[in-house]
């Protein structure tokens, strides 16, 4: 598994898959930022991507217990901070 810098955020679309992270910011049109937040989308809530699909397909995130698939387009709208993992798999 990666490890990334702890104050570096990414697009979720570039997040490592099983990668921990935090929300950072929603960079979206009002009704899509509406749309996220209803899906738990929002600052601070801790992620995963699970699964990407295939040539460009959509992204599986797991916010806690819930899995959401995102497109592509609207997860790059998603930025997010990595959360540094310690050595048992276990965040820090």
């Amino acid at each position: 598994m990666t490890l990334l810098a702890p104050n570096l955020t990414l697009r979720l679309t570039d997040l490592p898959l099983g990668q921990d992270a935090q929300v950072a910011v929603v960079h979206s049109t009002a009704h899509l930022a509406h749309r996220l937040a209803a899906l738990g989308f929002r600052a601070g809530k801790p992620l995963q991507v699970m699964r990407r699909g295939a040539l460009a397909g959509p992204l599986q995130v797991r916010l806690g217990t819930t899995d959401v698939i995102l497109r592509r387009s609207e997860a790059a709208q998603i930025e997010v901070l990595p959360t540094p993992q310690s050595g048992d798999g276990s965040a820090a």
